[in-house]
């Protein structure tokens, strides 16, 4: 049997020459989270209900385009793509009718992306469990499993949700992510992992509520794997394995007092109900609550307000017709009433709350219950069934194990599920950044620091000045990635999902074309992560219908590293070189593929209908800042590698127990941008070094090869150094940069 082309040796992934391979990676793609047909971002409302009727073929990109953004993302260095889709794609239609066709277009993707040399693995996404709660993921009718009726989420404030929202312009920043507090969420995600403790009652089709969602949810995934494995020429060769879901989260298991928000709950804004009046509000009762802003410090409150469904119920009233998908609800939970109340939670005939600590305790062992409790119970127990169906079709599939967002891992260290084929797959985000849409170069906050109790005063976890803010970042990812090993075991860490808002200032960079916030947030960002000691990352995220007015099309979210109202970023600072003195006195070698090039497709990209006023002037979108030297395959182990972008210098040290092989030297990614060939200088601990520009993976980018002696090595590059923004020359695919390469070649020492 042939090695696998990517492999886990301890905590660190490695090649078929055995060399640690360092991935670099991008979500792929923002807009996979709703339908082609009809085209449904999350600012329109027309048809939105009509949830069983779509497809979402042609996600994440046509195969006509899939050249153009796989040639993009190769360029720009990334390696690995997280490959994002919804449960809702596969299985929209009802339970266990599966879309074939949206199926095939996803194993056509998928072949061309192996054309490119990329490693994939598979991402069943979800965010706030739906598109019909205020996210994506799960299709409408495990809404209307679950007991709800989503035409009512509005009034009863059961999920805010930008589709519905009155002026999908002004739906507030960030508060998509509220939802997990809400009632909808708080209902089906604590039946999806602990219904059959805490909703006994709920039986469909003979089974709880909780078997009946994993078991649809799994399955489709699962089928999915069967048809990549059936295709012959993707698994493994591409697609390397699987995550288990997005952002979990617990519903209202563990809640100690369902009438007080929980000193937990670190995200509010707006209307902010506790759990009691989240159920009151949908079985239609009035409820006055405290409303919450975000601030330079966190959530605020900032007043109340009275909300009223005026007798609207966020349930399926009694008369339903529950024969529309083929189920049968058992006919002890009944329509039409709330499920807590059928548990004896609370009477509704007086509204009395009777049962406020309901799910404080696990009702079979007594204990009570935190979120690691939660984690190492209901959320493993979902991820063994996960990781037990995908491996039967994929036997060699990498499981990429996320837990809660920033919660404890689960304690997995010498136990069976200590799976040396499992990653630990964490996110992070700057929360003041994402929440402020605003870069604060002065100060920022080390929230990791604070929910592990750190600090005896959030007021201690300030940290003051860029420097500061950099290495807090790193060190917070250096704690999040220690903490995985200690309850994990020793594990590669990549960072799913890392990543900033573009759309600062109130888009002040769209009006401007200036961007250096951005810059300054994605560079802290990349520095934490090659600090941190991670085996690699995927930025969140690539989205191909980004515009400066509804960015990544859902939520108000505007994270994609392109857009189409952006320019491309040149292959250098200045697109001839002036002075080819060194060039020319190298060795000339221009790569045997280079014809290919002439044919490879054009990147350039049509421009959207953003109106002016919103932002005309574009820019590079920060891609200084992204796309940057990493390591591509290491000969021995990486001890450290980073980035300076002020000073353009590239560092690797690394150890080998063997000099690296003709065949398999030590191979690093170099940005023309940054390291034009002309003007780079290396330093070297030992051997001899080339710089050659490859298209060999389907996308022309340039590669430092370095053949050095065994022990400890050390690599400096440094490049030119430029003020960010300033270059000057035409975009990525004019003509002239071929017609270098057959002039330069590459240097060899």
């Amino acid at each position: 049997m042939a090695p696998l082309r990517l492999h886990i040796e301890g905590r660190t992934f490695r090649d078929s020459a055995n060399r640690e391979v360092t991935l670099r990676g991008i979500n792929v793609a923002g807009d996979a989270k709703f339908p082609t047909s009809p085209d449904l971002p999350s600012n329109h409302s027309e048809h939105f209900y009509d949830g069983d009727n779509v497809s979402f073929i042609d996600r994440p990109f046509s195969i006509d385009e899939a050249h153009t953004h796989f040639s993009r993302l190769k360029r720009w260095g990334y390696t690995l793509i997280r490959y994002i889709f919804t449960w809702e794609a596969i299985e929209h239609a009802g339970p266990g009718k599966y879309d074939e066709e949206w199926i095939q277009h996803t194993i056509r993707v998928l072949r061309l992306a192996k054309g490119y040399g990329f490693y994939v693995f598979m991402d069943p996404h979800q965010d706030v469990w739906s598109r019909f709660t205020g996210g994506c993921g799960a299709p409408i009718w495990t809404v209307y499993a679950a007991g709800l009726n989503p035409r009512a989420f509005p009034a009863t404030q059961a999920a805010w949700v930008h589709n519905t929202y009155p002026d999908p312009a002004k739906y507030p920043k960030m508060i998509w992510a509220t939802n997990y507090t809400r009632l909808a969420c708080q209902i089906i995600f604590t039946m999806f992992f602990a219904g059959r403790e805490y909703a006994p009652k709920a039986i469909i089709d003979g089974k709880n509520i909780q078997d009946y969602l994993q078991d649809h949810f799994v399955w489709a995934c699962r089928h999915l794997a069967q048809r990549i494995h059936e295709a012959g020429d993707i698994e493994n060769d591409v697609v390397i394995g699987w995550e288990s879901v997005n952002e979990p989260n617990k519903g209202l298991v563990g809640f100690q007092d369902i009438s007080v928000i929980p000193a937990e709950q670190k995200l509010q804004k707006g209307p902010s109900p506790t759990a009691w009046q989240a159920i009151l509000l949908g079985s239609g009762r009035s409820c006055e609550m405290d409303t919450w802003d975000f601030g330079g410090l966190g959530p605020y409150k900032s007043g109340t307000t009275l909300v009223d469904p005026k007798g609207e119920m966020a349930w399926l009233p009694a008369d339903y017709d529950d024969s529309r998908y083929g189920w049968k609800r058992d006919p002890g939970w009944k329509l039409g009433e709330c499920i807590w109340a059928q548990h004896g939670l609370w009477d509704p005939s007086n509204d009395t709350l009777l049962k406020k600590d309901y799910f404080a305790k696990d009702p079979e062992s007594g204990l009570k219950i935190d979120y690691e409790y939660f984690t190492n119970k209901w959320f493993m127990s979902y991820y063994r069934k996960h990781r037990e169906a995908l491996t039967s079709i994929h036997s060699d599939a990498i499981m990429f194990c996320q837990p809660p967002v920033l919660e404890i891992p689960p304690s997995l260290k010498g136990t069976e599920d200590d799976d040396p084929n499992m990653v630990f797959s964490p996110h992070f985000y700057d929360g003041v950044t994402l929440m402020m849409k605003k870069w604060n170069r002065y100060w920022n906050v080390d929230v990791f620091g604070i929910l592990r109790g750190r600090y005896l005063s959030p007021a201690f976890a300030i940290k003051v000045g860029e420097t500061a803010i950099r290495n807090c970042f790193r060190d917070q990812l250096s704690a999040i990635r220690r903490e995985g090993t200690d309850y994990m075991g020793n594990h590669p860490c990549v960072f799913t999902e890392i990543g900033i808002p573009y759309d600062m200032d109130e888009k002040y960079a769209y009006r401007t074309g200036d961007y250096s916030s951005q810059l300054s947030a994605l560079d802290a960002n990349h520095f934490a992560l090659e600090g941190c000691g991670a085996n690699g990352y995927a930025l969140w995220n690539y989205t191909a219908m980004n515009n400066h007015e509804w960015g990544d099309m859902w939520n108000g979210e505007d994270l994609s590293i392109f857009s189409l109202d952006d320019k491309a970023l040149p292959l250098s600072p200045n697109r001839y070189p002036q002075d080819q003195k060194s060039a020319n006195n190298s060795t000339m070698s221009v790569d045997r593929n280079l014809k290919q090039t002439l044919s490879t497709p054009s990147l350039s990209s049509q421009r959207s209908n953003t109106p002016a006023e919103i932002g005309s002037n574009p820019g590079y979108r920060a891609a200084e800042a992204f796309v940057r030297p990493s390591p591509i395959a290491t000969a021995g182990d990486v001890i450290s590698y980073g980035f300076d972008l002020r000073n353009c210098t590239f560092t690797l040290a690394l150890e080998c127990k063997e000099a690296a092989t003709e065949d398999a030297p030590t191979e690093t990614f170099l940005p023309e941008y940054h390291f034009p060939r002309d003007a780079t200088d290396i330093e070297v601990s030992s051997g001899k070094w080339t710089i050659s520009v490859d298209d060999e993976d389907g996308g022309m980018i340039q590669r430092l090869r370095w053949w050095h002696d065994k022990g400890k090595q050390s690599l400096t590059v440094k490049g030119v150094k430029i003020r960010p923004g300033t270059s000057m020359g035409q975009d990525e695919e004019a003509p002239g940069y071929l017609e270098w390469c057959r002039q330069t070649g590459c240097r060899v020492m």
